[in-house]
């Protein structure tokens, strides 16, 4: 089916799209005059937003849409479902995915960040009440990075954070947002009070636990496929002022993973002798490393460690504190050090500002720009992992897969969380275990290249399946709706009456390829 936009150059009152049906039928639908001059489709815009930050997937919109408020996105929407032949919408803010999932073929993307600033002239409003605390009003269109400076003000921040900053508020809500904060105060989707949301439908509908329940709990982890997030009450606390971070290393998986599990058995939200962050990443063998955070002093050895063993562990952690309560930090991590296995000689730290241990992730995306390495393909590789088999998935895919095969890996983390951080109300899927673990192999390859990184996937997942590993994709795409089913597990009929409740007609999200896998 393809799809022609023509839009006047006087942008008047009718803009024409002609659909052209398999059966050479072709039909005229004409929106409302209002946002007709709202839709583009110029070369530069189509090629931009026909690709992902995966750079592996393309499909060609009609059209790409620029609301000036939330009103435009609704009459788009209401649009689009009234019309005898349903147009795919899909909302793309940062376009952070990798297989497509942002992409809307034959369809129309709507440029969420050319919202700009609203909310009476701001996209973030931090605000309190005696029921909730402090909390932040945030447009779906904002980027992470712009709400941790504008709650910075208030001295105020969100507990729970994504790694890279500069991804929108709608787009990691509607995956579940996570981080090394998550073992503690779960993943964001977890610290939200309420959202307004724009339903395949065009309805605008605010929702909340309380209010409109069903539609808040669906869209959370929802993957787009139940409405447009345009705002979210984020949770908020005092901010910190300075981080104590930490790099220990491991030659023995068990013990790393044995630290990493005692560590984040303290996560009461209130306790102040839990850490704040927790993560975990591999150092292979498989080509020059990243050492930008040890000193210079220590790259020969543990270039030589990574030889040595073919595999390094490295358990990351983080305390966060108040200036006049440096002393009692460090005493506390002394404790906390002591009782871990890590190799005695390789134990690496720095004090930082909060600022820049959140903001970590830019620099590296800076070196990579400025080299012409950052728009690239990225087959990326995110996965659920079970406690219970961790080991299994040590032995069987990170070292007789990953480090066999000499493919550089670049970035592998692995690192915990706990089941009871999550809500299960949700629409997002995690394994049925008290723990799990949080494994993502961020590639990232030439343009004629990254298929060698998707067999390896292919091969990762093959043998999860044929060892009864039951891992969930986090971040996943799949061929067929079966796929999906079997993703689901059990949510698949709460997943399915969802959408026909919210998106009867099927137009949101359709990179997804959950109903829409033609």
């Amino acid at each position: 089916m393809t799809k022609h936009i023509t839009i006047p150059k006087n942008f008047m009152t009718i803009f024409i799209v002609t659909f052209f049906m398999s059966n050479a039928l072709a039909k005229t639908l004409l929106p409302p005059n209002d946002i007709a001059d709202r839709f583009h489709n110029d070369s530069e815009t189509i090629k931009i937003a026909s690709s992902d930050f995966g750079h592996i997937v393309q499909e060609i919109p009609a059209a790409v849409f620029y609301p000036n408020s939330v009103d435009d996105i609704a009459s788009l929407v209401k649009y689009a479902y009234n019309n005898s032949v349903p147009i795919n919408v899909a909302a793309r803010g940062q376009a952070h995915s990798t297989w497509g999932q942002s992409l809307a073929r034959d369809g129309v993307v709507v440029n969420m960040t050319s919202l700009g600033n609203r909310l009476n002239g701001s996209g973030i409003i931090v605000s309190s009440d005696s029921s909730l605390g402090s909390y932040a009003d945030v447009g779906g269109e904002q980027l992470w990075i712009d709400v941790l400076n504008t709650t910075l003000q208030y001295g105020l921040s969100p507990v729970s954070w994504v790694d890279y900053l500069y991804l929108t508020v709608g787009g990691t809500l509607s995956n579940a947002g996570i981080s090394g904060q998550s073992f503690r105060f779960g993943p964001q989707i977890s610290n939200v009070y309420e959202l307004d949301v724009i339903t395949g439908k065009g309805e605008f509908v605010t929702c909340s636990p309380k209010e409109n329940s069903e539609l808040y709990y669906a869209v959370l982890g929802g993957l787009g496929q139940f409405g447009i997030i345009t705002r979210a009450r984020i949770a908020l606390e005092p901010a910190p002022k300075r981080v104590k971070w930490l790099r220990l290393f491991y030659s023995d998986f068990s013990a790393f993973t044995k630290d990493q599990e005692n560590l984040i058995s303290k996560n009461e939200r209130r306790d102040n002798k839990a850490l704040n962050y927790l993560e975990g990443m591999l150092l292979l063998n498989q080509g020059p490393q990243d050492l930008s955070f040890y000193p210079v002093s220590a790259y020969a050895r543990i270039n030589s460690l990574v030889t040595q063993y073919g595999i390094i562990y490295c358990l990351e952690a983080a305390k966060y504190y108040y200036d006049d309560r440096e002393s009692r930090v460090e005493k506390l991590l002394d404790l906390l050090k002591g009782n871990l296995g890590f190799l005695p000689d390789f134990m690496f730290e720095k004090d930082v500002t909060y600022m820049e241990f959140l903001n970590r992730v830019r620099s590296s995306e800076l070196f990579l720009r400025s080299k012409g390495q950052w728009e690239v393909p990225h087959p990326w590789l995110n996965l659920f992992v079970p406690e219970s088999r961790i080991l299994d998935f040590n032995s069987g895919v990170l070292k007789n897969i990953i480090l066999k095969q000499k493919i550089p890996a670049g970035i592998v983390l692995i690192y915990p969380m706990n089941r009871n951080k999550w809500d299960d109300k949700m629409s997002v899927v995690i394994p049925d275990e008290d723990v799990f673990y949080v494994v993502s192999m961020l590639h990232s390859s030439g343009f004629n290249k990254w298929e060698a990184y998707d067999n390896q996937n292919k091969e990762i997942l093959q043998f999860c399946d044929d060892a009864g590993i039951q891992v969930k994709p986090y971040l996943g795409h799949y061929a067929t709706q079966e796929d999906w089913i079997n993703h689901f597990g059990s949510k698949w009929e709460s997943f399915r009456a969802r959408k026909a409740l919210f998106d009867p007609k099927m137009i949101l999200s359709p990179g997804q390829r959950i109903f829409n896998n033609n």
